[in-house]
């Protein structure tokens, strides 16, 4: 089945840089060949469709669930960087310590800043929230390190190869929405020059920095709050998604799990 899902995408002119089997029993990671944002999102529709498709042939399901079980969940990390009109790498600076242009700076910097508000866009179902466990594979802290995985925001590469890594988004997202809303944070950055912090060295778990919501009515409400939201995608997208989300928490309030029926039924 991996085998025709790998020469299936091939098939579909997709270029898979990485895929291999990760933590969870029958995880596979999938690491796309950069391109442009909406090339890469496209792309990410097509495999998704095309892998449960494939699977489905072989009799078997694929879930992009953000958290199936207790284990590791299921990511959507996205890696962006800036070009100029040239095709230059904007956020690589040989003269800076760390190789990282001001613009890259004020790009992260807006990140940190927009994360929490924007959460929504990179997790959002009620099952996005499960993931963000302290010490697995997700994040839980609202901080940047040089290829530190303990991180939401990680950078890796060095000059032209130079990008950040949002570790936010899970399997489940919805990943134009994930991507605009990197690029929104991004320029909020850039436009107001702000400034970043140094880098987290060791542990973020445990770091004691802010930490991105833990439930979808959490990201709603700071959602809903967020004028950088606002000003960007507008007040009826806002307002859609914000819809979304409340009816997707009325549907959940109402639901009666197995979890409540096994741990109720006779004890209580």
């Amino acid at each position: 089945m991996l085998r025709d899902i790998r020469l299936g995408m091939s098939g579909a002119g997709m270029y898979c840089e990485g895929a291999k089997g990760e933590c969870n029993l029958g995880q596979q990671e999938i690491a796309f060949r950069y391109d442009h944002a909406r090339v890469t999102c496209d792309n990410h529709t097509i495999y998704k469709n095309g892998a449960k498709e494939i699977a489905d042939r072989h009799g078997k399901s694929i879930t992009f669930m953000a958290k199936f079980d207790e284990r590791e969940g299921n990511s959507c990390h996205i890696h962006i960087s800036l070009r100029g009109p040239d095709g230059s790498a904007v956020f690589a600076d040989d003269s800076d310590p760390l190789g990282m242009s001001p613009m890259f700076r004020s790009f992260i910097a807006g990140q940190l800043a927009t994360l929490r508000e924007l959460t929504l866009f990179y997790a959002p179902n009620i099952n996005s929230y499960k993931r963000f466990v302290d010490g697995s594979f997700a994040p839980t802290a609202v901080a940047w390190g040089l290829d530190n995985r303990t991180c939401a925001l990680r950078v890796v590469g060095h000059g032209p190869g130079m990008r950040m890594e949002n570790r936010a988004p899970g399997g489940d997202v919805n990943q134009y929405l994930a991507v605009a809303a990197l690029i929104v944070g991004g320029l909020y950055g850039i436009d107001n020059e702000l400034p970043l912090p140094e880098p987290m060295v060791g542990n973020a778990y445990t770091s004691g920095a802010e930490r991105l919501p833990t439930t979808l009515g959490e990201a709603m409400t700071l959602f809903e709050n967020s004028e950088v939201a606002r000003a960007a995608f507008g007040d009826e997208v806002v307002e859609h998604y914000l819809n979304n989300a409340r009816i997707e928490l009325s549907a959940y309030n109402s639901a009666v799990t197995d979890w409540e029926r096994m741990r109720g039924f006779e004890r209580l």
